[in-house]
């Protein structure tokens, strides 16, 4: 009981918090109860299909891909590109917080995200044109621009503060403690490559990729990490 309560500190702090509002002031517990149950509904909607997006992309998209458009490398560009996938977002901000994981593990640059986010929150597309319709077109602009300049300036203090290596995304399990090789089936496409490079390790049966079963050692855990990242649809990972 004690280690469930440990690894769920914040919902356990929102249950005692619950507990005493029901106490002390039950009206504003109610409503605080049928306000959270909307947020819960909505995100019961929204979140299966960003979850299925995350994956597709995931399994589709390669780390090349990413990186080149969203990496530290790409400069400008990425910035640019970060700009518009945040501006002509749909949903609310919490949908986007497993696209940028799924970014994050595969190469994009902390600074790149921090972009989207932003953008996703305060300067999309649908927002910004009901923006000038009530409150002018001059204001929406001057907002705009001051709000891209702060976005840029914050996404350069996340990048000085915050390493990628503090942020739990799980884009590396320890390869010292590696033990064998996990397949992801839905995603393999069956192409043969890890066969074709360590075929004492791989073998394709009915168009899926298989581990054969065997101990690792420092020089082949080197040697499946490179097969890992040249996997099309990035089906394989250690256990």
């Amino acid at each position: 009981m004690i280690e469930i309560i440990k690894k769920n500190k914040l919902l356990t702090a929102v249950s005692l918090v619950y507990v005493f509002l029901f106490m002390a002031m039950p009206d504003k517990a109610y409503l605080s109860v049928k306000n959270s149950m909307y947020y819960i509904i909505e995100m019961l909607e929204i979140m299966p299909v960003i979850f299925i997006l995350t994956s597709i992309i995931e399994a589709w998209v390669s780390k090349e891909v990413i990186m080149n458009g969203f990496g530290e490398k790409a400069g400008i560009k990425g910035s640019i590109f970060s700009f518009l996938l945040g501006s002509f977002s749909a949903g609310p901000i919490y949908a986007a917080f497993p696209i940028c994981k799924m970014l994050l593990k595969k190469g994009a640059s902390i600074a790149n995200v921090v972009i989207i986010l932003s953008a996703w929150a305060v300067i999309k597309v649908p927002m910004l044109a009901n923006e000038a319709k009530f409150l002018g077109p001059n204001f929406m602009g001057l907002r705009w621009i001051l709000t891209v300049m702060s976005i840029l300036i914050i996404s350069y203090l996340m990048t000085v503060f915050v390493k990628k290596e503090d942020i739990p995304i799980g884009e590396e399990k320890s390869l010292s403690k590696a033990t064998g090789i996990d397949i992801k089936e839905q995603y393999c496409i069956g192409c043969g490559l890890c066969e074709k490079l360590m075929p004492q390790h791989f073998k394709v049966i009915d168009k899926k990729a298989k581990w054969k079963e065997s101990t690792l050692n420092d020089t082949q855990i080197n040697e499946l990490k490179a097969i890992i990242d040249k996997c099309p649809v990035k089906a394989i990972d250690f256990r």
